[in-house]
């Protein structure tokens, strides 16, 4: 049968060792891996098809260590609509996750001192707005006409072993004011998409060429950027209080003289002397 009949040969996951059934199966670099084991790798993984079997079974294991993670984590501070940043601040541990059902999702649980960098991406997208003649056809503007739509991304950047950014969206649909890119004629009047209502003025009623401006004033746009915002400071902030206490974690402690038992002691991590255990500090 060839290469047809290879097709349609059962394969089994180098992994768990069960059967894959057919277009169930997703390539490694050495062997093969079925679907209900690549769904327990992280959503951020993406390098996949380059990994070795024994790279997956790691990672495997990683995920089900963070499984005891998410049962343990206790939030403090949730930032974010859709997808949120969930913050355990006693822990200084973090998880982005979408899902209502932690247990069942296992969102990847990271220290705030995995995070190396955050950032609002915001994409911006136009569409030139046409018109229909007398006969249908689809003709342009003079000068053209654009319409503008926005889309929100905070991008994390972490230190971990199988990925090294969060990517996620903050809107559901994109801010676009709801602008309508084919018009019935070249007079008509601006109106959203499904609507009846027309907007006088703007590009339908002068010779603007633009909505962006408009759009990136609107209160939907600028509710995303000030979310968006308060992420990207949130975890940069927690970014750098975690560097800083690592520091003085790491800094070399000065020699002090004890003043109940005059001896000259490094205090340890309680801040009592070495020697007689006065507290140092009061």
């Amino acid at each position: 049968m060839g290469l047809f009949g290879k097709l349609f040969d059962k394969k089994e996951c180098s992994v768990c060792g069960g059967e894959i059934g057919l277009l169930g199966n997703r390539k490694l670099e050495d062997g093969n891996l079925c679907k209900e084991c690549a769904a327990k790798l992280s959503p951020w993984f993406s390098d996949r098809r380059q990994s070795t079997v024994a790279e997956i079974q790691e990672q495997l294991a990683y995920r089900e260590t963070n499984q005891a993670k998410v049962s343990s984590f206790r939030t403090t501070r949730t930032l974010g609509e859709r997808t949120k940043v969930l913050l355990d601040e006693d822990a200084g541990l973090f998880m982005v996750t979408s899902a209502r059902n932690w247990e069942e999702a296992n969102p990847d649980v990271l220290s705030f001192s995995d995070v190396t960098g955050c950032k609002l991406d915001i994409d911006e997208r136009r569409t030139e707005i046409e018109y229909r003649d007398k006969d249908g056809e689809r003709q342009s503007f003079n000068p053209k006409r654009y319409a503008y739509s926005y889309d929100f991304y905070i991008v994390i950047n972490v230190n971990n072993p199988y990925f090294s950014e969060i990517r996620f969206q903050l809107n559901s649909s994109s801010v676009d004011n709801d602008e309508e890119t084919l018009l019935d004629g070249p007079d008509a009047m601006r109106r959203p998409r499904g609507g009846l209502r027309a907007k006088a003025g703007g590009m339908g009623g002068g010779s603007l060429t633009s909505n962006a401006e408009e759009v990136r004033s609107s209160v939907e746009y600028r509710q995303y950027e000030e979310m968006g915002c308060e992420i990207r400071d949130a975890l940069l902030q927690i970014r750098q209080q975690a560097r800083e206490e690592a520091a003085a974690a790491a800094a070399p402690k000065a020699a002090v003289t004890c003043p109940y038992c005059g001896a000259t002691t490094t205090p340890d991590a309680s801040g009592c002397c070495e020697f007689c255990g006065g507290a140092i500090n009061g």
